[in-house]
């Protein structure tokens, strides 16, 4: 048996891992989307490291894109198999593939009419270069055909895939519908188990279950986000995220602009936000959710109560809404959106995307990020090369659409709102692993994960991998 790694080695997204076993069957394991601006990863959201129709099953961890960004760019060239995935996470990719196609032809056709407005301008000047025009990674079209293929699996079941492979899912508490995956492979004869971890959640978080183990394993794929680093403690990162309100909204009534993904930490601020307005905490301002895609993805929340924990489903006795609320207005129209840049109103704006790279959150950081009295506050992990990860780098001036704006608003951090397991929450995670033979480390930077190894290898994982992209390993 062969693992390849083809996604997320030595990087946060784009996860993508395929297993070959002996007799040639093929198990792609999520097919996500690169998000950053890397030059030597360009060419990875167009190429892949595998033949898609050779590929005969696909198993999906959860649905934010970074996991599952490509399966329509997959199953357009020539993928035709399954698509195994948690039945919350089938319901969240209906909407989010098609959000990210509308993104794709967005991006293509503005890319075009800049080449064709410079081919315009240089129409006297004589010229051999052809011009390059961009094709979107998948269209609109591209989305149902992929959906076609899905396969909702419940939780804590062995599925049956065929004589020599089942596949157990069980809640990984990192989004709505997110999943760990061991495989139970006969692989010429011999069983050998097999674990990917999808993003490890946090214990004790709003919304979701617990992480829950996995069985042992002999081979496992980690994932190593915060593998450097513990996150703040719960109580500690509800009071700061009051007093933060406070001072930018009461006392310098500016705008707090918090960027959030549409799927998963918008929800969890928001229920935050509920609790604290139904307990008489929250000052008495408006609350905006700027993000079409989060809106729907509200709704999903709400279509999925199977996925809840205890605290939730008791807050549901005293709430029966838990992410509405009297000041809290959910915004898909354009023109609303544009109308937050132009107010002055002390007020509390959420939106997409949450690494700062696409979306209306680039207009609400360009209208306000030259004002003292607003605050940027940014709740989880942005690739480095990402306006998020500059941001978080303390720059004093960024470029948006063309013009450099100086950093005058407050930036604040709470990566202890993160959906990934800090060190400490992963190392719990594994410590029912006794028989592994090999553990490789991937979705994480190359600095983090030689920190994570060391303290592994210090906690008795001894065969401690970290792959880079491309590499193949045989498993034996």
């Amino acid at each position: 048996m062969d693992i390849k790694f083809c996604g997320a080695a030595g990087h946060v997204t784009g996860s993508s891992h395929l297993i070959t076993l002996e007799n040639g069957y093929k198990i792609l394991l999520d097919c996500g989307l690169y998000q950053g601006r890397e030059e030597s990863m360009s060419d990875f959201n167009t190429s892949w490291y595998f033949e898609p129709s050779e590929v005969d099953l696909m198993i999906l961890s959860h649905a934010h894109i970074d996991h599952c960004g490509r399966i329509p760019k997959l199953v357009r060239d020539g993928f035709q198999g399954d698509i195994l995935s948690t039945h919350a996470t089938r319901s969240l990719c209906a909407i989010m593939l098609l959000d990210s196609a509308k993104i794709q032809e967005r991006d293509a056709e503005y890319y075009n009419k800049r080449q064709l407005k410079k081919k315009k301008k240089k129409k006297n000047k004589k010229s051999k270069k052809a011009l390059k025009l961009r094709e979107p990674l998948y269209t609109s079209e591209d989305v149902p055909p992929a959906m076609d293929l899905f396969v909702g699996v419940g939780y804590n079941r062995w599925y049956k895939v065929n004589e020599n492979v089942e596949v157990l899912f069980k809640d990984a508490g990192h989004i709505l519908g997110s999943a760990n995956v061991t495989l139970k492979i006969n692989d010429g004869g011999k069983e050998v188990m097999f674990g990917f971890t999808g993003d490890i959640g946090r214990p004790d978080r709003p919304i979701l279950r617990d992480p829950q183990q996995m069985p042992e394993v002999d081979y496992m794929l980690c994932e190593s986000t915060y593998g450097d680093k513990d996150h703040a403690a719960k109580p500690a990162e509800e009071e700061r995220f009051l007093n933060i309100i406070k001072k930018t909204c009461v006392e310098k009534k500016g705008k707090l602009i918090i960027p959030a993904f549409s799927v998963g930490r918008t929800q969890e601020i928001v229920y935050m936000l509920d609790q604290m307005e139904t307990a008489g905490l929250l000052p008495k301002i408006p609350v905006y959710v700027d993000s079409p895609l989060a809106v729907n993805a509200t709704q999903v929340f709400g279509a999925h109560p199977e996925c809840y924990d205890n605290n939730l489903n008791e807050y549901l006795l005293i709430d029966d809404n838990p992410f509405g609320f009297n000041k809290l207005q959910y915004v898909r129209e354009v023109a609303i959106s544009k109308s937050l840049n132009a107010t002055n109103d002390p007020c509390i704006i959420i939106s997409a995307s949450g690494m700062m790279n696409a979306g209306r959150i680039r207009h609400h950081i360009f209208n306000n990020i030259d004002k003292e009295k607003n605050t940027l506050l940014i709740v989880g992990y942005c690739s480095p090369d990402t306006l998020g990860g500059i941001l978080r780098q303390g720059t004093e001036k960024v470029k948006l659409f063309g013009e450099w704006k100086v950093v005058n608003m407050e930036i604040e951090i709470m990566d202890s709102f993160s959906a990934h397991a800090d060190r400490g929450e992963m190392i719990d995670f594994l410590s029912n692993q006794k028989k592994l033979k090999e553990l490789f480390l991937v979705h994480g930077v190359p600095e983090k994960q030689k920190n994570f190894k060391k303290l592994l290898v210090k906690s008795g994982f001894k065969k401690v991998k970290i792959p880079t992209l491309g590499q193949e390993f045989k498993l034996k």
